[in-house]
């Protein structure tokens, strides 16, 4: 029997086993951990207690998911909570943020840790020379691999979100708006994963369906020239809902149309019809939508192939490196109508 099996089997005998779950940031990626949440919650042994340490932007998230026993959140330094962690005396340390903040936390507390590959090498070879060594597995399952030696599998449910209590009963859209909608997604934290303006009025112009616009306050100008295309058929939401609440417009809609950000990962776990627009990012690195054994061919990808320069970023920019921004002016959004 492979040893760490000995200590968990050693543990799980004397008392609770208690795992801190370390990722920081941001909105999708921390989406992307709640796989690991679950099965370590179900699948070890006894009534595992599983904590989880992020930034306090982000720890609103989490504060539902009833598999986590307790949120630690920091606003600038790991110095604001180590002492309390250390007090908790955890068995395991599961790192799925692996940068020099989360190495110091596991230096600090002195668990056995694990960590997943974050296949930096692999990256640079596609950003920069354009070869192709990422493997074809998702994020969310290199997540699990990390587990493997506490006899964790993945068990096919996929993403969780789950909502506060009584927010699905919230009257969202105006009462004379159709009940059955596409949700289009404004925003994305780079410049360079999110469609221009021109792109957007073109998308719903070509649309037929009603369309909810979701974003935040710095989308609702483009959702205020949106809605003037067709106003009798695009509500602007962008701006107007806390995150959860955009998540039950993603939720209640019929489909999903977003970039690569984080709400694309919150309707994932909704398991929605969804279809992906990708700028100068690429599904390549592992973070296309992850939806349940169920509905895993559910998504669609909408993406410029013709190009040289792309991938040119495993995150994004500001504006495009090379001036063209092609990966998104020269995209054929016709699929888009065709893939509803």
């Amino acid at each position: 029997m492979h040893p760490v099996f000995n200590l968990v089997y050693f543990v799980i005998l004397n008392h609770t086993v208690k795992i801190l779950v370390i990722r920081f940031s941001s909105i999708g990626d921390i989406v992307l951990t709640t796989p690991v949440i679950r099965c370590l919650k179900k699948q070890l042994e006894g009534e595992p207690e599983i904590h989880f340490l992020t930034k306090k932007s982000y720890s609103s998230l989490l504060e539902n998911n009833p598999y986590i026993s307790k949120i630690h959140s920091i606003e600038k330094s790991t110095n604001e909570v180590i002492e309390a962690l250390q007090h908790e005396k955890f068995d395991y340390i599961v790192d799925l943020h692996k940068n020099l903040r989360s190495s110091r936390v596991k230096q600090k507390l002195g668990a056995l840790s694990f960590s997943f590959d974050k296949l930096n090498w692999q990256k640079w070879l596609l950003v920069n020379l354009k070869i192709n060594r990422m493997p074809e597995i998702h994020i969310v399952d290199r997540y699990l691999h990390s587990v493997k030696a506490l006899g964790i599998e993945n068990d096919g449910l996929g993403l969780d979100y789950f909502l506060p209590k009584g927010i699905e009963e919230k009257e969202l859209l105006p009462s004379s708006f159709p009940k059955t909608y596409v949700g289009l997604v404004l925003g994305a934290t780079h410049a360079t994963k999110r469609l221009p303006e021109e792109k957007f009025k073109e998308l719903v112009t070509l649309l037929a369906a009603p369309v909810v616009l979701i974003g935040g306050k710095e989308d609702n100008p483009l959702g205020i020239e949106l809605e003037k295309i067709h106003p009798e058929r695009i509500f602007n939401a962008a701006g107007k809902m806390s995150l959860n609440e955009s998540a039950v417009l993603l939720k209640k809609a019929s489909t999903v149309i977003t970039h690569d950000t984080g709400m694309m990962h919150i309707a994932a776990a909704f398991q929605k019809k969804i279809i992906s627009i990708w700028g100068n990012t690429a599904p390549e690195f592992g973070m296309y939508p992850y939806l349940n054994d169920e509905n895993k061919s559910s998504f669609t990808v909408i993406e410029n192939n013709n190009l040289s320069c792309r991938p040119c970023s495993k995150i994004g920019f500001d504006k495009c490196p090379k001036g063209h921004f092609k990966c998104m002016e020269d995209l054929d959004l016709g699929g888009i109508e065709n893939a509803l």
